[in-house]
């Protein structure tokens, strides 16, 4: 396992967390943060992170977008659960419409891992096309099989894909 692995699974591994998620759109095209998860591979997701206690999921998430992005956010409506189960990972994710208050887009960090272990590695709004190129493992799984980016506005409800249950 790598050291980076080993830092993911130290830090977030056997334990439920509660991340909280923006989607960004502009010109039909979805804001997305492209991790370097090493060895080559990489996940591409919306910009959002864990939830820090006693902070509201809205300041969670514009304290996450400012970290990750650089940008000043209002956070919108409330659209969709997705639980990821993938022991040692467990995550409950609240996903919320952003909109843009201020602020360039530029190349953050998570402070939740250490500097030799950064993963953000790239910012940019992605085409629905782009997204739908990407394949299982390499793209957030609520992404996979988008056909409009008006998709990501009427889910509702909750999701868990392909998730590994703890029997």
């Amino acid at each position: 396992m790598s050291d980076l692995k080993k830092e993911i699974v130290q830090k977030f591994g056997g334990r439920l967390r509660s991340r909280v998620n923006g989607i960004l759109l502009k010109n039909d095209r979805l804001l997305m943060v492209k991790h370097n998860m090493g060895g080559g591979n990489y996940f591409w997701n919306v910009p959002g992170g864990g939830m820090k206690f006693g902070s509201s999921a809205e300041q969670n998430l514009i304290r996450e977008f400012k970290e990750e992005t650089g940008l000043l956010v209002e956070v919108g409506d409330f659209l969709f659960t997705h639980e990821f189960l993938k022991p040692p990972l467990h995550a409950i994710e609240l996903f919320f419409e952003v909109r843009r208050l201020e602020g360039e887009i530029s190349l953050g960090q998570d402070p939740e891992l250490s500097y030799a272990h950064q993963v953000i590695e790239e910012i940019r709004y992605l085409s629905v096309e782009e997204i739908k190129n990407m394949r299982r493992g390499e793209v957030h799984d609520m992404f996979l099989g988008i056909n409009s980016i008006k998709d990501v506005r009427m889910w509702k409800g909750y999701f868990n894909f392909e998730n590994n249950s703890i029997k």
